[in-house]
């Protein structure tokens, strides 16, 4: 199973579960991923959604080892980001580990996000000859402000979890083995209050915020075509087959 899922009480918790390849994702990993936020958005049992990772990750991201040329998806990535945005009822991530690339930029789709003490995350965008996605150009800087966000979308570094609480992409830092535990007290908080409360004060918020997610993700949508199979992305795929650092000195 590419997810898993439980529930306790009205907070049902989604976890990424390709622990192996450290929950990266491939196309089969979308289409589950998204079937489980859309079948928590119509379950009236549900109140909150927590999603997190198995094992010692968050998500890894895409994975570049992903053969291309399957099956078409169901619903692929941009299904899945529409579930997300669309999903009615909060939405807390409990960060475990590292997250990369949309391990990463989901952290700007959720309502709450708590962050491992000893987890990290990094948006390797230029690093691979790309640039940004999951309309991280709108939600960065909107939760971190310009500066903190064009330093993490352009730099490829890796932030830790005081730094993301300090720029404002996490609500709160955990011990590792608290993480849990406090992502929970909190998700009982919200399930305790009445659903309709939660529904309609979410739709109140993000009614400004759709659209521009929209429209910044075909945006990146279109850049990232432009710029998947150029030069720099080849050298950075490369790269990474023969793990060393890739040279962009020419681009």
């Amino acid at each position: 199973m590419l997810t898993s899922v439980s529930n306790s009480g009205g907070v049902r918790t989604l976890a990424f579960n390709r622990p192996e390849a450290l929950n990266a994702f491939n196309e089969d990993m979308f289409d589950a991923v998204a079937a489980d936020v859309l079948a928590a958005a119509a379950d009236e049992r549900v109140k909150v959604l927590v999603i997190t990772g198995t094992g010692r990750a968050f998500s890894a991201g895409m994975d570049l080892a992903a053969q291309p040329g399957g099956p078409a998806p169901k619903y692929g990535f941009a299904g899945m980001f529409e579930a997300i945005i669309e999903f009615p009822k909060p939405i807390l991530l409990a960060v475990n580990g590292l997250g990369v690339g949309f391990g990463c930029t989901i952290c700007g789709l959720a309502d709450l996000v708590f962050m491992a003490d000893s987890a990290r995350l990094r948006c390797p965008f230029t690093s691979l000859g790309l640039t940004a996605e999951a309309g991280s150009t709108v939600t960065f800087p909107q939760l971190m402000g310009y500066q903190n966000a064009f330093w993490g979308l352009m730099s490829s570094q890796w932030m830790d979890a005081q730094t993301c609480k300090d720029s404002g992409l996490v609500f709160a830092v955990a011990p590792a083995d608290q993480l849990m535990n406090t992502v929970y007290e909190h998700a009982q908080t919200l399930a305790a209050q009445p659903l309709a409360s939660l529904v309609d004060t979410k739709a109140l918020m993000m009614a400004p915020r759709r659209d521009a997610l929209r429209a910044a993700y075909k945006i990146e949508s279109v850049a990232l075509a432009n710029l998947m199979g150029g030069p720099a992305n080849l050298e950075a795929v490369a790269a990474f087959k023969a793990r060393r650092q890739p040279d962009f000195s020419s681009f």
